[in-house]
């Protein structure tokens, strides 16, 4: 590759980053939720009037959204452009987080957090990745996959103690009203730099001579012949468990950590966001060594054994306050990788051309995934009180997915369900 088109590509994939850092606050969603409860059991003239089971719902709504815009924002993507999308997705985002900024009303908050924001939040992050992959090798998908997706995970970094300090200071409407007039600002700008490269544009490596895109990537297939294969179900199937059990965690871990770490549970999030960031990179980059398949069916069982630790963790009454941290961020990594794995899948075995749209429907998985596992676990709390069970269902869940990951057909069987279209090799 040039250093021209080097240079350009790195612009994609940091601008793409940078977009992800603004639209990550959705893992933000423990802290808010904290700031409702409060609200509930303060009571009062202008206090949140919402039943207890029903608190992760704006964010279970916003993952199920978010997921499905995906496939509209690929389609977008694909046609128009990432710019466009892009701008859109900040429009819609900040859009939701300022109407929700001026109400406490349940319904209100599962419209601007829930349907818009997860909108604008499927939108930008749909048009983050794929310019980022089109200007980079194949062999370097899972490294620029992570980077880019790295930015949603890392965001509570900054997110969670800038909206700890706004809610002590201004309170959570008028700390929703900053996220959306910000957010809606630097996402539209960021969109500017997102570009796809030039007709015929082939990455290379600067070892080999460039080749082209498809002999690369294996044949380009559309939604129909994606569908057609056995491996897209069992993909979207496993993605489905990965993501739910750790959205179920990362929805749920400052009320986790609030008994140990009392106001300063939010730095339970920021750290989590460390380990969740670091799982995409480290992933992708392990995946373009030894293979997705190997490295998915690796991190299930992984975050299936952490969380069977974390039961008796979470369950204290006197759990100590580092090792639930260090529980937490270990669980944020596990689930960092599906974020950088699956897109990798996606684009090896139905390659760039339809990316967009493809992964939008893979990433239905995702949604589907927090909207279950989400809401099972705020029902199985609030009855129980505990996270006990709701742990060992994302075990048994866990542990299948890893073995259903062994399970994925190679190009043979794949050629033979599509009676002869041929599709690349799932992982490797």
């Amino acid at each position: 590759m040039l250093n021209k088109d080097k240079n350009k590509g790195w612009m994609v994939t940091f601008s793409g980053t940078g977009i992800n850092l603004a639209l990550g606050i959705l893992y933000t969603w423990s802290i808010f939720k904290g700031a409702i409860r409060q609200s509930i059991e303060t009571g009062g003239e202008e206090a949140f009037q919402w039943d207890l089971a029903s608190l992760n719902d704006p964010y279970a709504v916003c993952c199920l959204v978010f997921s499905f815009a995906m496939i509209l924002a690929g389609k977008c993507q694909d046609k128009w452009g990432p710019r466009i999308t892009g701008f859109i997705g900040g429009l819609l985002v900040g859009t939701g987080f300022i109407l929700i900024s001026r109400t406490t009303d349940y319904t209100i908050w599962i419209l601007g957090f829930g349907l818009l924001a997860g909108t604008g939040i499927g939108f930008g992050y749909s048009a983050a990745t794929p310019p980022a992959l089109k200007w980079f090798p194949p062999a370097k998908t899972g490294l620029i996959a992570g980077l880019v997706v790295s930015g949603f995970g890392l965001a509570s970094v900054y997110i969670a103690p800038l909206s700890q300090y706004l809610l002590g200071i201004w309170g959570l409407q008028r700390s929703m009203l900053f996220f959306g007039v910000a957010f809606l600002i630097v996402v539209c700008m960021l969109s500017m730099m997102l570009l796809n490269p030039p007709l015929g544009f082939m990455p290379s490596d600067g070892q080999t001579k460039a080749a082209p895109q498809s002999h690369a990537t294996g044949r380009e297939s559309r939604p129909s012949v994606m569908m057609k294969t056995r491996a897209f179900y069992s993909i979207w199937f496993i993605y489905f468990i990965g993501a739910g059990a750790g959205l179920m965690v990362i929805g749920s871990v400052a009320g986790m950590a609030k008994q140990s770490l009392g106001d300063m549970a939010f730095l339970a999030v920021a750290i989590m966001a460390i380990g969740n960031a670091g799982g995409r990179i480290i992933a992708g980059i392990l995946s373009d060594k030894i293979g997705r398949r190997a490295t998915l069916s690796t991190m299930l069982m992984f975050q299936a054994l952490l969380m069977i630790v974390a039961i008796p963790i979470v369950g204290s009454e006197h759990s100590n306050a580092v090792v639930l941290v260090i529980m937490a961020t270990l669980i944020g990594f596990n689930y960092g990788t599906n974020l950088s794995l699956f897109p990798s899948l996606t684009k090896d075995n139905w390659g760039l051309k339809n990316f967009g749209i493809n992964y939008g429907i893979v990433f239905t998985a995702w949604g589907v995934g927090g909207l279950v596992m989400g809401r099972l676990s705020q029902m199985l709390q609030a009855s129980s009180g505990s996270y006990t069970s709701s742990f060992l269902t994302a075990v048994v869940l866990l542990i299948i997915g890893a073995f259903l990951t062994l399970t994925l057909k190679g190009r043979k069987e794949i050629e033979e369900s599509l009676k002869g279209e041929p599709v690349l090799y799932v992982g490797r």
